[in-house]
């Protein structure tokens, strides 16, 4: 059995635009950037943990504000690392929990920010829970098949994830593509209110590409100019 691991108050952080890292998710990462690589080597020098921050576009350009953050982030732990020849690293990142920045901590020679793990709520009844589930997984199921997406490895997978909370979460990370609602979900403490969310997006997703295939009228994408 796998001993817990705790998360420390204050993790070193990768500022990253338009991603979410949510718990259970497993995120490649190449590092390559000189601050990020010596980073690396303090992380996997002592607890081979550390934060993704998605990077917050609306603060971009104030003043006083470099590299601004979302203020919920995913906090995850090394799980495989391979040193390339050229000094960069190639990594796979497994995420731990959400947590909230409550403060930076240094900038210098990287980002460490002080961090308070966050935790989720059911919202809803497990049967609610669980009816929702299932609605998630057939909208999640006819997108793929409507938009012809080589999702159905993750597909299969998810339907061994017993947790409800784990079941959103990885399919948020991998099959949500608005980087806007992701972090919202990632913000979503509610699990119910979670699986709300995402499966409305999934609808209004699937109503649109009914619709073009609809005015499309048969043709491939490359000749719909001949509709």
């Amino acid at each position: 059995m796998e001993t817990e691991i705790t998360v420390p108050d204050e993790v070193p952080v990768m500022t990253l635009p338009n991603v979410a890292f949510f718990p259970q998710a497993l995120l490649p990462l190449h590092i390559f950037e000189p601050r990020y690589r010596e980073m690396l080597r303090d992380v996997l020098a002592t607890n081979r943990i550390f934060a993704i921050a998605g990077l917050d576009q609306r603060l971009l350009g104030q003043p006083g504000t470099i590299e601004p953050q979302h203020r919920i982030v995913g906090v995850g732990i090394v799980r495989a690392c391979q040193k390339n020849q050229n000094g960069t690293s190639d990594l796979l990142l497994q995420g731990l929990c959400r947590a909230e920045i409550s403060g930076i901590v240094s900038d210098d020679p990287y980002r460490r920010i002080r961090v308070r793990t966050l935790t989720s709520e059911p919202g809803a009844t497990l049967s609610e829970n669980e009816r929702l589930r299932a609605e998630l997984a057939r909208l999640i199921g006819l997108k793929t098949k409507l938009a012809e997406t080589n999702a159905g490895e993750l597909t299969a997978f998810l339907e061994n994830v017993v947790d409800h909370e784990t079941f959103v979460d990885i399919a948020a990370f991998n099959l949500c593509e608005n980087p806007a609602l992701k972090q919202t979900l990632l913000e979503t403490l509610d699990v119910n209110r979670r699986f709300q969310l995402f499966s409305q997006a999934l609808r209004r997703d699937i109503a649109e590409i009914k619709l073009r295939l609809k005015l499309q009228g048969g043709l491939a994408d490359d000749r719909i100019a001949d509709n």
